[in-house]
């Protein structure tokens, strides 16, 4: 697969959303990687079993020299805001993952996702985050995942309306949505 061609230019705040294996990393990663190094890439994932150590290996093997790898899985918003003055760009990859993993914890999930959102309004950037469209199927059987459907929901709108650009992905082709 081909990623499209990206923009000469990156805004501050790019959002690629799109389904699972839709090319959404990709995407992203091409988008970042059009503007010179050194680039960083954020990264949310937790390996809990061998399928998502190896989901965790493809990327890392994807990435060339010139990334820097930073690991966050419940403080972001606290990275993002440290690194708010950098004109390195920053890939984000995923909220997703990132509301998951807050969600798991127990944390409160709009007092944090309100913290991301003001630390990715007030950053230089550029910066592109990836997130999951998890709305579109159907209406899952349980309450937890009812729950994080809701919040991945909410979450995605709020960065939208912050973004300068938004994109969705599906199978590999990118839609301009912003």
């Amino acid at each position: 697969m081909v990623p499209a061609r990206p923009h000469p230019a990156l805004p501050r705040l790019t959002l690629v959303l799109g389904g699972a294996r839709s090319g959404k990393s990709r995407h992203a990663e091409a988008l970042v990687t059009a503007l010179p190094a050194p680039w960083t890439y954020v990264a949310t994932a937790q390996a809990f079993d061998d399928e998502m150590k190896d989901r965790i290996a493809q990327h890392k093997a994807r990435r060339t020299e010139g990334w820097q790898t930073l690991e966050t899985t419940h403080d972001l918003a606290g990275l993002v805001r440290a690194r708010a003055n950098s004109s390195a760009p920053m890939l984000i990859d995923c909220l997703t993952l990132w509301l998951s993993n807050v969600m798991l914890a127990d944390m409160n999930v709009a007092a944090r996702s309100a913290e991301l959102i003001d630390a990715l309004r007030n950053a230089r950037g550029p910066i592109v985050a990836v997130s999951n469209e998890v709305g579109l199927g159907i209406v899952p059987d349980n309450a937890l995942a009812r729950a994080f459907r809701d919040a991945q929901g909410r979450l995605n709108q709020n960065v939208a309306a912050v973004a300068d650009r938004v994109i969705l992905m599906a199978a590999g082709l990118p839609l301009t949505l912003k």
